[in-house]
């Protein structure tokens, strides 16, 4: 059995390792362990911190795997990840990111590089909760949605869900707390409970068929 570490940002991403991700590679012969960043028990570190947490998995077991699963909205220059000033210059955030991830996998020892399959999320975990409208259709009343309306317009805006932006007001996470009732972006729980939810009705399929970097690295990750 091949043996998949995913660094996690938080607990959302936690249960999404647990709930949609690992039901699907267990049948692979894969199985996943998915801690959180540990200096921070959840949130963006720095990527010496991070680098730290990434090495120490590798050194400690000579057959495991180490990826990520951390977004791209909440890293800022000052975080000093690998190639950054360089990615920032460039307007295409795809581009940005395989740029990135490319420094970072660089950055990492060469006898360790070939388990360590850099990823980051564009924009942020909770974009992907509108890969499929049909989600909140069936999974809310109608009196525990704020604007339905404006969830239509950023599913029809926004084919590939992963595109939603990364302003403050419009982040996913934001636009969220405008569409349901209830959700706070702040509340660690309120997003695993919402965040799990989500994306264990929507199904990891129609995941992978709407956000294609996404579906890019669980590709990469079936191949171990």
């Amino acid at each position: 059995m091949t043996r998949i570490i995913i660094i996690g940002e938080g607990q959302t991403e936690q249960a999404f390792c647990n709930d949609v991700l690992q039901p699907h590679f267990i049948p692979l012969d894969i199985y996943i362990q998915n801690p959180v960043i540990k200096k921070t028990k959840g949130g963006i570190v720095p990527w010496a911190t991070l680098k730290h947490q990434i090495q120490t998995h590798l050194l400690e077991d000579q057959t495991v795997f180490v990826t990520m699963l951390i977004d791209y909205y909440g890293i800022y220059g000052h975080h000093k990840y690998p190639g950054w000033e360089e990615a920032e210059r460039l307007n295409d955030k795809g581009q940005r990111l395989d740029l990135i991830e490319a420094a970072m996998l660089s950055d990492i020892p060469s006898d360790l590089r070939r388990r360590f399959i850099p990823y980051i999320q564009l924009h942020e975990f909770e974009g992907l909760v509108f890969s499929d409208i049909e989600v909140f259709n069936n999974g809310f009343e109608d009196n525990e949605l704020d604007d339905y309306a404006y969830l239509v317009e950023t599913i029809e805006r926004n084919p590939n869900p992963e595109l939603i932006n990364n302003d403050r007001e419009t982040s996913p996470s934001k636009r969220l707390e405008r569409i349901i009732k209830g959700y706070k972006s702040e509340n660690e729980n309120n997003k695993i409970f919402y965040g799990a939810l989500l994306t264990h009705d929507i199904g990891l399929a129609k995941i992978r068929q709407k956000c294609p970097r996404f579906n890019n690295w669980i590709a990469k990750l079936e191949t171990l």
